[in-house]
Parts: C-alpha cells; structure tokens; sequence
C-alpha cells in the first residue's frame, strides 16, 4: 500500500491543507502509518495524540490513531486541547515517545494539519520530507506482522496540565496577586476549557471571552498577531478597567496581549518583560529571538547582562536552536514564546500567560507601566507579498549578493536583515507559502520611509515590486 500527497501539504514546520481538497483521512492515516514506522525503528512504541476545536479534527484524530496502531504503535489519546497540552503530555509521561496534534492553528475554518514531537524534539524540515517519501514507497511497518496492532486508550490530562500552568506563580505570594483584574480571549479555540479551569485557580478577578470552542470561530479570527482580532478584548478591558487582556490563537501555543490603557504588547516586547524577570533569576542567559524582532529587544537584553541571539523565524527552528545553547528563554514576532526555565522549552501560550503575571509581580511593575517604559520605535507590520515559488529564494540571494558588495550591515541568519543609521529591514522567503516577507523598523516616520524605500529598490533590481499585500 503507497500514498501520496497533496503538494502543498508537506510544509517546513508543519503539516497543514484544506479539508476534503488538499488534505483528508486517507492523508491522516498515512501520517499514523509514517510516524509509527520511524517511531518503532526508534525503539518507541507509544504515542500521544491530541486534537483542536476544529469539525473536522476528530475525523483525522480516527484516521491517524489507525494508522499509529496499523503500525504496531500504542495511541495515548489525550482529547481535545491545545497543542501545549499535547507537547506536555508527551514531556512528563514517561512512556510516551512521541507526539502528534492535529491542528490548522491560526488558519481559516478549512483548514487542518499536525504538529509533531519524536523522542523530546521538533519535528520538521526533512523529517516532514521524509514521511512523503515514505508514503510514496509504502515503507511502513506491518503492526500485525511484527508484534501485532497498536492499542488505544484514552487519557484524561486536561486537569493535570491546568495545574503545571499554576506553577509558573510558585513563590509569589497569592495575597500579591488578589487585587489583579485580566480579560482573556480564546477566540473559540482549543485553549477554552483550558482557559476556564485555569481562571479558577488563578488569584485576582477574570473576565473571560469565547472560551466555548467553535471551529467555525463566529466572533473573530483567532490569530491575536493581527490587532483587529484583539478589538473585542481592547473593548473588555476598557469596559471593565481591567489591568491588561490576554488572548490565544485557535491552538493554544501563540499569545496575544494588550495593557490597562489598550495598546498591543506585541511579541518581541512581551519577551522584552519575560528577559527583564528572568535574568534577575537567572544572570547571563542567552534570550533568543526571531529576526523579526525589534532591535530594541535585542539592546535590552544586553542591557539586563543577557546574552542576545538573533535567530530563524519558525517554532520548530527556535526551539532546537534553544536546546542547542541551553537557552531558558526564547519568543518570535508571531507570539510563540518558549520557556525552558521550570518549564519543558515549548511554545505554550497558557503558560506565557502564567509567567507575565508573575514577571509583573516580581518585577514590581503593572503590565501598564512595563509596556510605557519601552522605546517608541515606529515599525511595519509584517508586509508579505506575493512571489513565485521558483523565485523566492533566489531573490533573497540577489539581494545578499548585491548588498556584500555594496558594504552594508547585513545579518544573514534568515534572508537579509541589513542595519542602517535609520533603524534596520529585512526581507526573508517565507517557509510556508509563495511569499517574502518584509519588515522594516526606525525611530522617525522618515527614516522608515527611507528604509521602505531600500526594500523596494532591493525588489525593483530583481525585477519584483511591493505590488499587494498577500495574506496569511
């Protein structure tokens, strides 16, 4: 038995397609199949499987659980959640050695895919590959023929994670914490029923929004990196006179913030309040963060005696590059942040949550007043445009070329990021989609104009123009 998929389906950090067009069952079952198979040839022999709000993930959590078991591999099914409580289902139970949460996280109603863990690490790049390949060449283990089929149980875990989430306020005194009032939004996503018990437990007065999980998110997008999906907690907070909001994507591991007066904490500042808190715990640290971020993150870390590290934009990137240098802490523009420090190393959107109220209460600072201390640098969003598969790369190596020639301040980690008495741009091929993206950051309106500028010359002399904004 061989299958193959879809093209697109196959992606760098993930595996992502629309439902019943690009990506089904028969897909789901052949993803079991492969895993299983590496999983068995790794020595394992059980898996954990969680799955999004979404209709259409309890048909693929079926279709891959058959195939883990057609494998010969055990399914621990942990149920519906957010892909932080998978990834923490696969950490702490001893005799899980990998993980698979089917999820289209931000992605619209459509969609769906699976994010993946084997043997404690990432799951990406080639190894994604590598489960097409195996599926091409039907090079699967036959579960009835070495051993017999996978078993199936199912585990409840929901209460156990909720309560490793509190822990992120061990030593913080609960009475310090009462007089806090926080607006959340789970956007109909997989972190809701999380988000209620969480609340609970938690010192202080909670004001919760859409935490009852619909994967056809009638109220907003869930992706709270795009400030118009933030308006309905900027109206909670204001209407309540609430301390700050927190909101979550559709699967849990992206957060979003806003403080007491409404203006979007966004993801290199909220690290800039993460690094303050933990490098008086922990002097020294290396704090990495995505080429996206502010180059004011950057300075601050060296300020607070920390080690900055600049580095690839992707979850599954930042995360081995952290085990790499035995880094406790580590974020991307996009709201992944990545606690190692007593916590696993994953992006865990919940527990980012956790550690801002505890980062503001040790730090001795409203959110409100950590969010006014920081610069006012003047930034593009993300800018992404449309551009040829073929093309992508090779533009960004045009760029280089003609930019080393030139002399310029250019760091190379992920396309170009070039510096400039102005502030710094950058232009990168994203992983994931036919696109570049753009960004560009200064302290005055016109020096961003003239790095704006930069980009489109850069463009311009491979033959592109900014033209469109492409979307997500």
């Amino acid at each position: 038995m061989t299958h193959s998929f879809h093209p697109t389906v196959l992606r760098e950090y993930d595996i992502r397609g629309i439902i019943d067009e690009t990506l089904g069952a028969p897909d789901a079952y052949a993803i079991g199949r492969g895993f299983g198979t590496l999983i068995k040839r790794a020595g394992g022999s059980k898996v954990a499987v969680g799955y999004d709000g979404r209709i259409s993930s309890p048909m693929l959590e079926e279709a891959v659980v058959a195939g883990l078991n057609d494998s010969g591999v055990d399914a621990l099914r942990v149920g519906m959640g957010p892909t932080p409580m998978l990834y923490y289902a696969e950490a702490s139970i001893p005799e899980v050695q990998g993980g698979i949460q089917i999820t289209g996280s931000h992605n619209p109603a459509n969609y769906n895919g699976f994010k993946m863990v084997f043997m404690g690490l990432p799951f990406f790049g080639a190894d994604i590959a590598k489960l097409g390949e195996m599926a091409e060449a039907g090079d699967w283990i036959d579960g009835e023929a070495s051993g017999g089929k996978g078993s199936s149980e199912h585990r409840e875990i929901l209460v156990t994670y909720v309560d490793r989430l509190v822990e992120g306020l061990n030593g913080i005194a609960p009475e310090s914490l009462s007089h806090l009032r926080i607006g959340w939004d789970a956007g109909n996503g997989a972190a809701g029923p999380a988000l209620e018990l969480l609340t609970k437990k938690l010192p202080g007065e909670h004001h919760l929004l859409f935490t009852e999980v619909d994967g056809n998110f009638p109220n907003h997008h869930p992706d709270p990196t795009e400030e118009k999906n933030l308006a309905d907690l900027k109206a909670l907070v204001a209407a309540k006179n609430l301390h700050f909001g927190v909101a979550f994507d559709g699967d849990g591991d992206r957060i979003g913030a806003v403080d007491g007066e409404g203006r979007v904490i966004w993801g290199d500042q909220l690290l800039m309040i993460y690094a303050e808190d933990l490098l008086k715990m922990v002097p020294g640290s290396t704090i990495i963060a995505d080429v996206k971020a502010s180059s004011a993150l950057f300075d601050r870390v060296s300020a607070l005696g920390g080690k900055p590290l600049m580095w690839k934009t992707g979850h599954s990137l930042i995360k081995s590059k952290m085990k790499e240098v035995g880094s406790p802490l580590a974020g991307e523009m996009s709201g992944h942040v990545f606690f190692a420090h007593e916590y696993y190393g994953f992006d865990d959107a919940l527990y980012a949550a956790v550690r801002l109220i505890a980062a503001s209460a040790r730090l001795g600072k409203t959110v409100t007043e950590l969010r006014g201390e920081m610069p006012a640098m003047i930034n593009t969003p993300e800018l992404r445009f449309q551009v040829d598969e073929s093309r992508k790369f090779a533009v960004i190596e045009e760029v280089k070329q003609r930019l080393s020639d030139s002399g310029a301040d250019v760091n190379g980690t992920d396309g170009v990021r070039v510096s400039t008495p102005d502030g710094w741009w950058l232009l990168r091929a994203s992983n994931t989609q036919d696109v570049l993206v753009a960004r560009a950051e200064s302290l005055s309106g016109e020096g961003l104009e003239r790095l704006m500028g930069k980009i489109d010359a850069q463009l311009a002399a491979s033959g592109l123009e900014r033209g469109p904004q492409a979307g997500h």
